[in-house]
């Protein structure tokens, strides 16, 4: 009976260190720890090289932890690139710079905090350029869509998994809502990311 008692103990120290539970699940999502995350997303479907619509993007976060709920708030940049058919063969490139600044709501976590779930808002402005500035075509045409100021706003869901109390690699879905262009006014975007931990 000693012995079954030693090797169930054993047992369940294992399982809670293999978990995560206890010290190690305390050092996640602290009060006023902060992040930085890179994401690589693609836009509007799947891009590929030579796709003639559809885009990417690349963007840096810095995020702060707010209260013993999860929350933060989070602080960015991003550049998205989509392309727009023209002709038969062509596409016409339309860039975008933003700034952004946001709220994440932490929705669930599992007991030893491996996974989290965000659903988040956030406002964005910045620039957009369509063909780099060029209005006249190869073809000749003039291209009557302008770069521009814009703004506008996004909602996000993001999943974070902690491969360990500084690192986590996360999913996310996005779609932005542009205004004071004149090249379409919503931008779905999916993809991944890390997220490191900084204190």
């Amino acid at each position: 009976m000693k012995k079954i008692m030693i090797i169930f103990a054993a047992m369940l120290s294992h399982l809670v260190g293999f978990y995560g539970v206890g010290q190690a699940m305390a050092q996640r999502t602290l009060p006023g720890m902060k992040s930085v995350e890179v994401k690589a997303n693609m836009v509007d479907g799947f891009y590929t090289g030579s796709a003639r619509n559809g885009g990417y993007s690349f963007g840096v976060y810095y995020s702060v932890f707010k209260g013993n709920n999860a929350n933060e708030w989070t602080f960015g940049g991003e550049y998205l690139q989509t392309y727009k058919p023209y002709g038969e063969s062509g596409r016409i490139p339309i860039a975008d710079f933003t700034a952004e600044v946001g709220y994440n709501l932490h929705l669930f976590s599992n007991y030893s905090q491996f996974f989290h779930l965000y659903g988040g808002i956030s406002a964005l402005g910045g620039y957009e350029t369509v063909n780099w500035g060029k209005t006249l075509l190869s073809d000749g045409a003039t291209l009557h869509d302008s770069d521009a100021f814009i703004y506008g706003g996004a909602i996000n869901v993001q999943a974070d998994f902690y491969l360990s109390d500084r690192i986590a690699l996360t999913a996310n879905l996005k779609e932005r809502f542009i205004f004071g262009n004149s090249t379409g006014h919503c931008r779905f975007s999916y993809g991944l990311g890390v997220r490191l931990m900084i204190d």
